[in-house]
């Protein structure tokens, strides 16, 4: 039998917990071979690996709803507890899918066959390129990712990245200072952290810098440690840039780099540091990678057909 640990924080022991722990020992009925300890604010679960993953998937999606809704029915813990008797999970993977439970109900998880290679891949290397066009969730399931780790206390924070290149536009004009006109390139990232982090803790993490969101050039001269890191759109990087954002990884770190070779923004005739490090990289052991296609388009219908269409004119040209 292996042991986890869960730390609430910021909740009302009673609330969450139930009367004489009537909560705890809701979610403990429905696993007999574990157990289900509350001492404090420190909840104790020892069992198997897979039913520790699913029990601990239980208490953080009453905690979102808790810290969403300020209590817990036993209605809830009956929802949670059903939407995890159907899913198998292995040891050493994640094969049930889900990543997190979101706000509003919402549960996050791979969808397509390349994404749940992604998730393993994740799972087994400690550096990971994600390539594939737009639509394919390689984005969003990396920060999927990345929250998982960050709420069963894997990491410290989170960290993400991406390169401020126009596409199309000029930045020099968008209004407002410099926050204010990088805040729209890392608009995806905000909205995929909605998804999965109800708002008021989700600000809260942004203010204590537990999840950081930042242009890639505030992260020179930095050492990115206990944090799973997330540079996004790296198709758009410079050799220079990405070599030193691959150079600040840190001891007991994630790094996930995401990019799509269709989409480069850079100048003409400025090399992507994407497609050199891929050069580079590609036979160096440890390192994984996985390529998304239009299969794994989960948009609307028509973007994989705006895609293939493109492709298929980009070949004939």
């Amino acid at each position: 039998m292996v042991e986890k640990v869960i730390t609430l924080e910021d909740v009302s022991l009673i609330d969450f917990l139930g009367v004489e722990n009537s909560n705890i020992k809701e979610v403990a009925a429905a696993f007999p071979n574990s157990r289900i300890i509350s001492r404090g604010n420190e909840i104790r679960i020892k069992g198997t690996t897979p039913e520790i993953i699913k029990i601990s998937d239980i208490l953080n999606a009453l905690l979102e709803h808790y810290h969403k809704f300020g209590n817990i029915t036993q209605e809830n813990i009956q929802n949670y507890i059903r939407q995890e008797e159907d899913v198998v999970v292995p040891s050493l993977a994640l094969d049930n899918d889900i990543l997190v439970y979101g706000t509003k109900g919402l549960i996050i998880k791979a969808k397509t066959a390349n994404q749940k290679k992604l998730v393993a891949t994740v799972m087994e290397h400690d550096l990971v390129f994600a390539l594939g066009p737009a639509g394919t969730g390689k984005t969003y399931i990396s920060v999927a990712m990345a929250v998982r780790a960050l709420k069963n206390k894997e990491v410290r924070k989170i960290i993400i990245t991406r390169p401020a290149v126009e596409a199309g536009e000029n930045l020099g004009f968008l209004p407002g200072d410099l926050k204010e006109k990088i805040d729209p390139y890392l608009r995806p990232i905000y909205d995929a952290l909605d998804d999965m982090i109800p708002p008021e803790k989700l600000k809260q993490y942004l203010e204590n810098r537990v999840i950081e969101i930042a242009p890639l050039a505030y992260m020179r001269g930095r050492t990115l440690h206990d944090a799973f890191i997330l540079l996004d759109e790296a198709q758009n990087t410079t050799p220079m840039q990405i070599k030193m954002f691959l150079t600040r990884m840190g001891p007991n770190s994630k790094v996930i780099i995401t990019g799509d070779q269709s989409q480069v923004d850079l100048p003409n005739r400025q090399k992507s540091g994407l497609s050199e490090a891929l050069h580079i990289l590609r036979n160096v052991s440890g390192i994984g990678f996985v390529e998304l296609d239009t299969r794994d388009v989960v948009r609307h219908r028509l973007v994989k057909a705006i895609i293939d269409a493109y492709d298929k004119a980009e070949k004939s040209a």
